[in-house]
């Protein structure tokens, strides 16, 4: 899996994929670094995720206006494709859209930890040791202050066919997996699908929520569309290869804990253990640990729940021995 799976050049900023949609690109893609996407016609316009502050987002909204002065001077319509922060923080800058997402990810938009949670732990951080380090790394770069939460105006289960002008948009449920409600956003016409954090190009995935295996027939399902620009969550723009990558890299991944669960190993040392081999270059490998923790709990469902800064403890723990 060395090299990148991208298509085109991943630079910071708006990419015109042509004939109405677009994509805004964060380089480097790790930790809150996401993509977002612009569906356009007749006027009229779709919203595929906000950024995890309000600068961000301005950013990008401000670029798309450039780019589509009549459709994206007010946006019609903003699809969250899940409940994170980096995904849904700059949903109040998209004044008079009608948010739309997952019933599932609207529960979990508020009851996951808020923007002045965020911004209470980096003010801390530096009191935590090791863990506030790396917890600085990942969140430093965003300013939480201020952020005021726009929650979803209208939720779905299963699918949900927009219209952007003539334009079809199908929403498609294919969560829980990374988290409780994943959506993919599929534009038919334009042979392109955004597919939130069901896809990391060139990072490592983090399985929130599970199972494993619907996370997997996720990437089946976008396999099986006729798209060939697909829009990941993080990374560069790719094609087939990039989802048949992030599909291996699971089912690896699911093959090496579970020789270690049945061994009798914990989940932490097994995390330690697995070589990742050909996923090993993949930005923030140390993620293995959260994934391998909710392996074991899809197949023990009596193991406790590890909490966020155990999984952070855990996760800056590896990183440090790479």
């Amino acid at each position: 899996m060395g090299g990148t799976l991208g298509t085109r050049p991943y630079t910071h900023g708006l990419h015109d994929l042509g004939n109405g949609c677009y994509a805004w690109l964060q380089p480097d893609g790790s930790w809150g670094w996401s993509n977002a996407g612009l569906v356009v016609d007749s006027g009229e316009s779709l919203l595929v995720d906000t950024l995890f502050d309000r600068r961000l987002t301005a950013e990008m909204l401000a670029g798309m206006r450039r780019a589509e002065p009549r459709a994206a001077a007010r946006i019609g319509t903003l699809v969250n494709t899940h409940a994170n922060g980096d995904h849904c923080y700059g949903n109040a800058l998209v004044a008079g859209a009608e948010i739309v997402a997952s019933r599932a990810s609207s529960e979990q938009m508020e009851e996951d930890i808020q923007p002045a949670q965020f911004a209470s732990l980096l003010r801390s951080a530096e009191s935590l040791g090791d863990v506030g380090r790396y917890f600085l790394r990942c969140f430093g770069a965003f300013e939480f202050a201020g952020i005021e939460p726009a929650f979803p105006t209208r939720t779905f289960d299963g699918t949900l066919t927009l219209h952007v002008g003539s334009k079809r948009v199908e929403l498609i449920e294919v969560g829980p997996a990374h988290t409780a409600g994943d959506v993919l956003v599929h534009v038919p016409a334009d042979r392109a699908i955004y597919t939130g954090d069901i896809l990391f190009i060139d990072g490592t995935p983090i399985m929130w929520a599970g199972p494993v295996e619907r996370w997997i027939a996720a990437c089946d399902r976008i396999l099986a569309l006729a798209v060939d620009t697909v829009i990941p969550g993080h990374g560069p723009i790719t094609d087939a290869r990039g989802v048949e990558a992030v599909k291996a890299y699971l089912g690896y991944v699911r093959t090496e804990a579970r020789k270690r669960f049945e061994a009798g190993m914990s989940a932490v040392d097994a995390a330690r253990d697995i070589d990742l081999g050909v996923f090993a270059g993949w930005r923030d490998s140390e993620r293995i640990a959260v994934n391998v923790r909710t392996l074991y709990r899809q197949w023990d469902p009596t193991t406790p729940a590890a909490d966020a800064m155990t999984l952070f403890r855990e996760m800056s723990a590896l990183a440090r021995g790479k």
